[in-house]
């Protein structure tokens, strides 16, 4: 066995096994109910889905984007769940791999900036065949990108793209808003992203799981 795929198992087994945002927290309260880390990892992922953190849907089954963000985030990848949960061709490391509770008005909270500091560099190590990193919003974007374009905002972010996206890198980053329906009026006041952003990210991901 390659050894860089042993130390990514066993990396995966402390991930699952991890306690640390309820147990031994080091930014507000403990995390208030039992962490289920969520994420699908593999050394010969070419495709990366660098999200937020797991919505409650997702805490209850255990597996990322089952949800109707998964969905419309499938639709601007243009691939299925065939290809979409295949660990070999698509990776996804969140900002945070457990589900991190509501706040008042329902909403998710931001991601524990525990799982982040804790687990981040040390995962990406060893998945060194990523040809492609999908920054879905704004906490990926600020841990990947340069902290002068990350400060730009999240629209200012996506809509500078290009100056992100470079297709000669390895691996290219590629901003992009949440697929959440709470996105629907950005979405629409920002029409630019369907019809300019989406048709590179749909070939660059085509291209990256080796579909046809």
């Amino acid at each position: 066995m390659d050894p860089r795929c042993a130390s990514l198992d066993a990396m995966a087994d402390e991930i699952r096994a991890c306690r640390l945002c309820r147990d031994a927290p080091r930014y507000g309260a403990p995390l208030p109910h039992e962490p289920r880390p969520v994420f699908q990892v593999s050394n010969a992922a070419r495709l990366c889905i660098a999200g937020q953190a797991p919505g409650v849907r997702v805490h209850a089954s255990g597996r990322a984007f089952t949800d109707p963000s998964g969905v419309r985030l499938r639709q601007w990848l243009g691939i299925g769940e065939e290809i979409f949960y295949d660990p070999t061709k698509v990776a996804i490391v969140s900002m945070g791999f457990c589900f991190p509770g509501l706040d008042a008005k329902g909403g998710d909270l931001p991601p524990r900036r525990e799982c982040a500091q804790t687990w981040r560099e040390r995962l990406f190590a060893r998945l060194p065949n990523l040809e492609l990193i999908l920054l879905v919003g704004q906490y990926a974007q600020a841990w990947h990108l340069d902290r002068a374009v990350a400060a730009r905002g999240l629209t200012e972010t996506v809509a500078g793209w290009r100056d992100v996206y470079c297709p000669g890198e390895r691996p290219r980053l590629m901003p992009m808003p949440h697929p959440s329906w709470r996105n629907n009026a950005w979405l629409k006041r920002n029409p630019w992203f369907e019809f300019e952003l989406l048709p590179t990210l749909r070939a660059d991901v085509a291209r990256s799981v080796g579909k046809k």
